[in-house]
């Protein structure tokens, strides 16, 4: 309930500063580099052991490694990397993922397009192009439903990975406006991503709020230069991936049965 008021108050608040954001964005957009999609969505990390696990990630710009040249570079590379030691496990990764689709759009042209017939591991990383589109709550929880039913239904047993919700509110490229809109909009779609996951069995969500405070102290990196941790202001830098790939293993590896 207090998110439908938070949302609905904020959209209030938002309409007077709709078409200033509207020129702000098209300004920043005239700004900020248009970067390709990473190469090589397959790899494989041969850990030399026994065993070996099977990880689709899926999701939007970040999954689809804007920002680095190549997958292995990106958030998939890093996940693979760190998950292969924390499980002692060789590790067999495929991304599907495309630059500024929403949910829906996942739901409906990437889904379709997986090729596996079984995995072990699922990773979903979205929610920017959600709240860049101002999609209602309501919608996106809608979505993400559709989502995990299409992802259940293809792969019955294999445990599903929701990623962080992406930290809008430190993108050097964004205005103070567009960040206090866009920026709490994503907040609210992230806590009802932890309502329709909590009682999901086998769904997990990383909730935790990426803040680039917490991360520099806890990996000792610069607290006074942001731009190290996004390749145009907006996506993450090879730095950015790193870390994020690394938490999220981390994550992953505390719901992983040993």
């Amino acid at each position: 309930m207090m998110n439908k008021v938070k949302y609905f108050f904020g959209a209030i608040v938002s309409v007077p500063l709709l078409p200033f954001l509207y020129f702000q964005g098209k300004n920043i957009r005239k700004k900020v580099p248009k970067l390709p999609e990473a190469k090589e969505p397959k790899g494989f990390i041969n850990g030399n052991f026994n065993k070996t696990l099977n990880i689709l990630s899926i999701g939007e710009s970040t999954i689809a490694g804007v920002g680095v040249g190549h997958h292995k570079n990106g958030f998939t590379g890093s996940l693979s990397n760190t998950l292969s030691i924390n499980l002692k496990s060789n590790i067999n990764w495929r991304v599907y993922a495309r630059s500024g689709y929403t949910v829906a759009q996942v739901c409906k042209k990437i889904i379709p397009k997986i090729e596996e017939t079984s995995t072990d591991i699922i990773v979903i990383g979205m929610g920017g192009n959600d709240a860049f589109t101002l999609n209602s709550p309501k919608k996106w929880a809608d979505s993400i439903e559709n989502l995990i039913n299409l992802l259940q239904n293809k792969f019955p047993s294999t445990p599903l990975f929701f990623t962080n919700m992406p930290p809008i509110k430190e993108f050097p490229a964004f205005t103070k406006p567009i960040k206090f809109v866009i920026g709490n909009l994503v907040e609210i779609l992230g806590k009802r991503l932890q309502n329709v996951t909590q009682d999901r069995k086998n769904v997990f969500y990383y909730n935790e709020v990426i803040t680039l405070k917490k991360w520099s102290k806890k990996h000792s990196l610069s607290k006074n230069n942001s731009k190290i941790y996004f390749s145009d202001g907006v996506h993450p830098s090879e730095l950015t991936y790193k870390v994020w790939g690394e938490e999220m293993a981390n994550f992953i590896t505390k719901k992983i049965p040993s």
